[in-house]
């Protein structure tokens, strides 16, 4: 894959994304479980990080503390997008990139502002995702299950594509 394939992938990554306001956290629980829980995505730019806004005393920084390796899921059933990424996690108290992520959502979570002494940026840098970008709307998904019912072959998912950052 040359340079300017994996520039227009991971521009396609992003642009898939950059909308989803939720997205899965997953981590490695020091008994070996996987958890995951909802985060607030803050995407803005196409880097190889993820940046997340978390509390300091939360349970996933002990947990990205023992282990790393994270993925991260988004999914928007409305436009039939899905993006799965994994990578290694790290937290810290960069005030900097706190700024650049934070708004009024944030000020739900975090009631005393950026200053929260509890406030803490979890970064995820990104190894590898897959994305899957399929047709949407009522008539796309109707004309897939009438393909699948006369032929017997399964519609197509659309565009599904790994990646190596």
């Amino acid at each position: 894959m040359s340079a300017t394939d994996l520039d227009a992938d991971r521009k396609k990554l992003f642009d898939l994304i950059k909308d989803i306001r939720v997205a899965m956290l997953t981590t490695v629980d020091h008994d070996g479980s996987l958890r995951a829980r909802p985060m607030g995505n803050h995407q803005e730019d196409d880097s190889r990080e993820l940046l997340f806004l978390t509390r300091a005393s939360a349970h996933t920084v002990t947990e990205v503390g023992e282990e790393e390796q994270v993925c991260v899921a988004f999914s928007d059933p409305g436009s039939q997008n899905y993006v799965s990424v994994s990578g290694r996690a790290r937290v810290t108290r960069d005030r900097a990139k706190a700024e650049k992520i934070w708004s009024a959502f944030a000020k739900v979570w975090f009631p005393k502002g950026i200053d929260d002494p509890d406030l803490a940026v979890l970064t995820v840098t990104i190894d590898k995702a897959e994305y899957w970008d399929s047709p949407s709307g009522t008539f796309v998904v109707l004309y897939g299950l009438a393909v699948q019912a006369l032929t017997g072959h399964p519609p197509s998912v659309g565009d599904n594509k790994k990646l190596a950052l």
